[in-house]
């Protein structure tokens, strides 16, 4: 996958970490028939759940938010259809982790170096069996050919995934997972999260209205350096309580208050990088309901030559140039009002502090 941004679709075969390599959402197979998917429900990858077989067909899957990691294995692959469901409750989204958007181009640059290396066991038992078969016959090596095949087929997928996860727990420094926060860092980053999903599901954002590239790169660079922010400051709020609670003297609370006034004006600073990319999610939620709004209106357009010819067969020609104006009049407007809002978009992430 590329360094910086989520791919909509989730290859056939391998395990693949929520947040990390893949975002949540509901997700749809055109046939998945005879493989299988199992989702890592707990922290960690615990209480795992999966279907198998799966029948012939489409088939759709749920990834949550809190979902650890995603392992499939089906003959095509999968495309991300919808974002995750909202809790039906209200409650406010449990937020996924976060991780160096540089981090899955390179675990995958480091699992793409040891894949040549995984065809050494299938050719290893092919050889096992041509060497043997001189002494143990045909069937020896009828045998270990079929082996091979079953190492062949199982073996790169199941190391790979291993290389994988063996990596990523040694960059531990690379990613954060909701556990890292308190509360209110957990609130925070579920408000960063809410509005890059609305940015980049949006339908302006898709159809490229926006400046698709940068959004790529900046809103997960954004996202991973807020969440720093939010980590190191629930590390900070929670020693700021010790301290607090040890003493009540005078002389203790007056050399706390400059550091809890340090403290306040680094949540201040990262409030507003918070909502500076709500402005920015509105104002893309706002052309997307131009947007619709204008497709809408050149649908009816298409429908309204018919209105016209039988407005000419019936009365003067003239009675039907009003109506065609009014149209355009309005198309013309609707496009204005788009461009003005995609501008506004635009300013909107502009406010967005540049990355390092």
């Amino acid at each position: 996958m590329a360094s910086g941004a989520w791919s909509d679709s989730i290859p056939g075969i391998g395990t693949f970490f929520v947040g990390i390599d893949i975002p949540p959402g509901r997700y749809r197979c055109d046939d998945g028939k005879g493989g299988w998917w199992v989702r890592f429900t707990g922290p960690g990858g615990g209480d795992p759940v999966g279907s198998w077989p799966l029948p012939a067909g489409p088939t759709e899957i749920e990834i949550a938010r809190t979902d650890f990691a995603f392992e499939t294995h089906v003959s095509s692959s999968w495309r991300r259809i919808a974002p995750p469901r909202a809790p039906e409750d209200g409650s406010p989204a449990e937020p996924r982790p976060v991780a160096d958007p540089t981090l899955r181009a390179e675990l995958d640059t480091i699992v793409e170096r040891r894949r040549p290396l995984l065809w050494l066991a299938p050719l290893t038992v092919l050889a096992l069996g041509l060497i043997g078969s001189p002494l143990l016959g045909s069937l020896w090596l009828i045998g270990l050919g079929m082996l091979a095949v079953l190492v062949a087929l199982g073996t790169p997928s199941v190391s790979l995934d291993l290389r994988r996860a063996r990596e990523l727990e040694r960059r531990r420094d690379r990613y954060l997972t909701p556990e890292d926060l308190d509360d209110e860092g957990r609130a925070m980053l579920g408000r960063v999260q809410a509005a890059i999903d609305t940015v980049r599901d949006s339908d302006v954002n898709r159809e490229g209205l926006l400046d698709a590239v940068d959004n790529a790169v900046t809103l997960p660079r954004q996202e991973w350096e807020i969440a720093q922010v939010l980590a190191r400051q629930a590390k900070l709020r929670a020693d700021h309580a010790v301290m607090s609670g040890e003493s009540s003297l005078p002389e203790v609370e007056a050399a706390l208050r400059p550091l809890r006034e340090k403290f306040d004006v680094s949540v201040e600073a990262v409030t507003r990088r918070v909502e500076a990319l709500e402005r920015y999610a509105e104002r893309a939620r706002a052309a997307d309901e131009v947007l619709r709004a204008q497709r809408h209106l050149e649908s009816i357009a298409e429908k309204a030559h018919e209105y016209d010819e039988l407005l000419a067969d019936t009365v003067r020609d003239d009675l039907a140039l009003p109506a065609i104006e009014r149209l355009t009049e309005q198309g013309d407007e609707l496009l204005r009002t788009l461009r003005a809002r995609l501008a506004q978009a635009a300013e909107a992430g502009s406010e967005l502090p540049p990355p390092p």
